[in-house]
């Protein structure tokens, strides 16, 4: 008898043909997640099992964060000849638990001499006898314990959610532009959960924003990492490319100018990395710099695809799923990033594009890219694999 960590994947299942390309991705996530505990992975008959780890608490809380896994089980594999022993176990693992449960039996060998109602049958009824706070509801149990009979007998009864989505890598890649505030993290959880690889781009207006700024928004993509694996932060000084917008550009177009910047920089770094679209956090009517004809004015820039996952959600909700993947913690720590300096008074919100590019032509716009591209600090993530 041996503890597993039973893994299951939900939308993968529904890849028909392709569906071979998309669990060895799954796999490959899930081995490179539990490697640190010394974790064997292995698939069998539609199951993923993590097997030889040195903490199964803690394996678990690493795979339920692959994208593509739906949950994830403790789960003990024994001999299946011996099925009193099999009842024994099941009646173990539930002997702390109150309320209510059933037993949900598969049993892939057919040639088993009970049968998946049998099992169910006799399961539950020795539970119930070995047992002293549980009761019977076949249709609306607290628990379930889930007896498979393979070419052993695999026990699980307690589950953890994981995050679901498709396996990271699946759907390409994408350059999400990373700020220390709390709607880009989530933009970029947001996109690759659908299977997108990231690369990250940050801004970083040294002296007029601290190391500590810097720091928070690499605490950042280390926490984003433990969902999308490894991944490039491309930290890019911007700080003579936002002053020279402070002195030569109309005040109330500034920050206009300086995301259009933004986007260039990040455009020609996501090109350099193979990546087909860009990532941001922007919410139609949240700050003045993401009305709509703000947004087209910013965009105008680029010629990839920007995809905003965020755009139709309010603060409220955004904030939810930040607590909910653990980001907002840190976004809420009070190191200001370039986005807020030298912030105008009366933004434009109905900007010009001739201003705009009126505006453009002052600054020496390819010797300031160029000199913000060259200067530009590449780290991976997870940092401890750098070290």
């Amino acid at each position: 008898m041996r503890d597993l960590v039973l893994v299951r994947f939900g939308e993968v299942f529904l890849k028909g043909e392709n569906r071979p390309f998309f669990m060895k991705k799954l796999v490959d996530h899930i081995k490179t997640s539990v490697a640190p505990l010394g974790g064997k992975v292995w698939m069998s008959e539609g199951r993923i099992y993590v097997s030889d780890f040195t903490d199964q608490q803690a394996c678990m809380e690493r795979v339920a964060k692959v994208f593509g896994v739906h949950s994830v089980s403790p789960a003990v594999e024994m001999e299946k000849d011996d099925f009193e022993q099999v009842c024994h176990q099941a009646a173990e693992m539930m002997k702390n638990m109150t309320g209510s449960f059933k037993v949900l039996a598969r049993r892939s060998d057919k040639h088993y001499p009970l049968t998946s109602p049998e099992i169910m049958r006799r399961a539950g009824g020795y539970i119930l006898a070995h047992t002293e706070n549980l009761t019977v509801d076949v249709h609306h149990p607290e628990h379930e314990m889930t007896i498979e009979i393979r070419d052993h007998a695999y026990l699980s009864v307690e589950r953890m959610m994981g995050v679901g989505g498709m396996p990271m890598g699946t759907n390409g890649k994408a350059c999400l532009l990373l700020s220390g505030g709390i709607d880009s993290p989530v933009a970029g959880y947001m996109v690759a959960k659908r299977g997108v690889e990231l690369c990250c781009v940050h801004y970083h207006s040294f002296p007029y924003t601290s190391e500590w700024a810097k720091e928070k928004v690499l605490s950042l993509a280390d926490i984003l990492s433990g969902y999308c694996g490894p991944m490039k932060v491309f930290v890019v000084p911007f700080t003579e490319i936002q002053m020279q917008i402070h002195e030569k550009c109309p005040d109330n177009y500034t920050t206009l100018i300086m995301r259009r910047y933004m986007m260039r920089i990040a455009e020609m770094l996501a090109k350099q990395e193979g990546a087909d679209a860009l990532i941001t956090g922007e919410s139609v009517g949240q700050v003045a710099s993401q009305t709509m004809k703000a947004l087209t004015c910013t965009d105008a820039v680029v010629d990839m695809p920007v995809f905003r996952p965020l755009i139709g959600m309010d603060k409220s909700e955004i904030v939810e799923r930040a607590e909910q993947i653990g980001t907002f913690k840190t976004s809420s720590l009070p190191y200001e990033d370039c986005c807020t300096i030298f912030t105008p008074k009366h933004p434009a919100t109905k900007p010009s594009m001739s201003v705009v590019l009126a505006a453009e032509e002052k600054l020496m716009s390819d010797e300031l890219i160029a000199r913000a591209v060259e200067g530009t600090e590449v780290i991976a993530f997870p940092r401890q694999q750098t070290e």
